[in-house]
């Protein structure tokens, strides 16, 4: 009899490390997982923004083309093109701050593991 305990104490220890294995791999499953869905995000937000840059470089085009032809002196000092400067600004700041951010979550590592906590929980 007693090798029947030990047999089972023996399946008991691998079923456990069996079970803390397979806990592990999906937990670092879901944490790659959440990072790969952020970044996704982050990067349609970037290229949001560069669709609105590209508009407002047309728009540029246009004013800067339209005052030329009309004859204006200083081109790059009327309102309506400083305007569109600013917002291309604004764009550009939002821009570096959405790649910084890709680059910040892309850096993150999985929370070390807590042995204390339960499975499926950290």
């Amino acid at each position: 009899m007693p090798e029947k305990s030990e047999f089972q104490e023996e399946l008991r220890k691998t079923g456990e490390k069996f079970w803390d294995a397979t806990c592990k791999t999906l937990n670092t499953a879901a944490f790659h997982a959440g990072l790969y869905k952020r970044v996704v995000q982050k990067q349609l937000d970037l290229k949001a923004v560069h669709k609105q840059m590209t508009a407002l470089y047309a728009e540029l085009g246009k004013r800067v083309d339209e005052a030329h032809r009309a004859g204006h002196p200083n081109l790059l000092e009327l309102p309506e093109v400083q305007t569109i400067f600013h917002r291309l600004d604004g764009l550009k700041q939002a821009a570096a701050a959405l790649e910084e951010d890709i680059a910040a979550i892309r850096a993150e590592t999985p929370p070390p593991e807590d042995s204390s906590a339960p499975p499926g929980n950290p």
